[in-house]
């Protein structure tokens, strides 16, 4: 088993930053982390995910530009940067592990993706 724990979200005004934290650990093998949100009535999406090793990032079009995915890996947290926050990036945000074979494209899919975290709210008022 892996176990992750989000923490970070909040309430913020439009235009506003934050920064959520993934933190993961467990014996099972797993060699990614992605981040993931899903707004009420609507699917979860894959923001961006990031290999253990390596470091690789893979970004979502919805993520490019005012999300920054990074890790410390001797503290074995990864971090999501959220600037400009939208109000339409208000959402459940959920990070998640995965044991996957890079560069296939598979990257932010949530079917991809075995452990979860169980999430921590995200909520921006204009």
């Amino acid at each position: 088993q892996a176990q992750l724990q989000e923490s970070g979200g909040g309430s913020v005004q439009a235009g506003r930053s934050l920064r959520l934290s993934c933190s993961h650990s467990g014996y099972t093998y797993y060699n990614i982390i992605g981040w993931f949100r899903q707004a009420p009535g609507k699917e979860r999406e894959g923001l961006v995910s990031i290999y253990k090793s390596g470091g690789t990032k893979y970004y979502a079009d919805s993520a490019k530009g005012r999300f920054a995915i990074s890790q410390n890996s001797a503290k074995n947290t990864v971090y999501l940067q959220m600037n400009s926050l939208k109000p339409e990036d208000t959402a459940m945000y959920y990070c998640a592990a995965g044991a996957l074979d890079e560069g296939l494209g598979h990257e932010n899919e949530a079917s991809k993706f075995g452990y979860w975290g169980p999430g921590t709210q995200v909520t921006v008022s204009s």
